[in-house]
């Protein structure tokens, strides 16, 4: 597995991540087989949030990684409260309710240290400075290593750019979600902070899942887009989960992609591309590229 840098850091992850929020809860043997899986096949980076499974999600991850855990990148993430009835949960971006937050995911993960703690969303009236502070804090008591930020809203990014020192941004980006290529990429690269890629495969869509909707596209521009997807992947021997993954870490701000799994075939078919996108020649990933192209121009435009 190809490993990058992270940001401005030391951390070093893995060009594939764990998004460990797909993990079953109620499976924990299954989850626990496929993250030591993972780590054995040279994954490096997994990341959860205190969000999923009401901390269930931490505790299996934490559980999982401990013969390895000084090997990997961990991260998590922090800002939503679950409600006492269970029926939602509460923005809450407060520096003393992330200083609070920080004590229960490192018990839940069963360490003494998060490598990189993400702001789990965020708006432009949030305290930025007063977030920063907090995060700050922990990274100077040892209970991070670095902190980034988990937003696709170009104001809040640009506002955390200007008052703190983020390691990452984590936001969606596929060959369905183009829109960090729109201003945010080239800037985070120019300032040295990694992108932290989720939603690589859009809920599946590009590789097997059923066409719908998916942002401003029809079901039929998806499955145009699928078709001409296909079409490419043939073209260089691969297939389109190859291809999509691909095509996000050609971008030099990209750090690491994350891709959720929840079943052993699934971590089985996401190991067979992570050894194929390492043997993409130099002229294949010319052919992808510019292939990407002319995978968005439908019959009816």
């Amino acid at each position: 597995m190809k490993q990058r840098k992270l940001g401005n850091t030391s951390l070093i992850v893995s060009e594939i991540g764990l998004g460990c929020m797909s993990l079953k809860s109620n499976q924990s043997k299954q989850s626990k087989d496929i993250i030591q899986k993972a780590y054995e096949n040279g994954i490096t980076f997994f990341d959860t949030a205190d969000l999923y499974d009401k901390g269930l999600n931490e505790m299996i991850v934490g559980e999982s990684v401990q013969s390895f855990r000084k090997h990997i990148v961990l991260a998590s993430k922090v800002g939503n409260l679950w409600r006492a009835d269970g029926s939602g949960w509460d923005w809450k971006a407060s520096k003393d309710y992330i200083i609070k937050a920080v004590e229960g995911s490192l018990s839940r993960l069963k360490t003494d240290y998060i490598d990189l703690y993400q702001l789990h969303g965020g708006t432009i009236e949030d305290p930025i400075e007063e977030i920063v502070e907090a995060f700050e804090l922990l990274k100077k008591q040892g209970k991070i290593r670095a902190y980034g930020l988990s937003s696709i809203r170009p104001n809040v990014i640009k506002a955390f750019l200007s008052k703190s020192d983020i390691a990452s941004v984590m936001m969606q980006y596929s060959l369905l979600d183009r829109r960090p290529e729109e201003e945010i990429s080239s800037l985070l690269e120019e300032r040295g902070v990694s992108i932290v890629v989720r939603g690589v495969l859009a809920k599946g869509v590009l590789i097997n899942k059923p066409i719908e909707p998916f942002l401003q596209y029809s079901s039929g521009e998806v499955a145009h887009i699928v078709r001409n997807l296909a079409n490419l992947s043939k073209r260089i021997g691969k297939d389109n989960m190859i291809v999509a993954l691909s095509y996000v870490l050609s971008n030099a701000a990209v750090a690491t992609a994350l891709v959720g799994v929840s079943t052993k075939l699934q971590l089985d078919e996401l190991i067979r591309a992570k050894a194929q996108i390492i043997k993409l020649s130099d002229s294949d990933k010319q052919v992808l590229l510019e292939g990407v192209r002319s995978l968005y121009y439908t019959e009816h435009r």
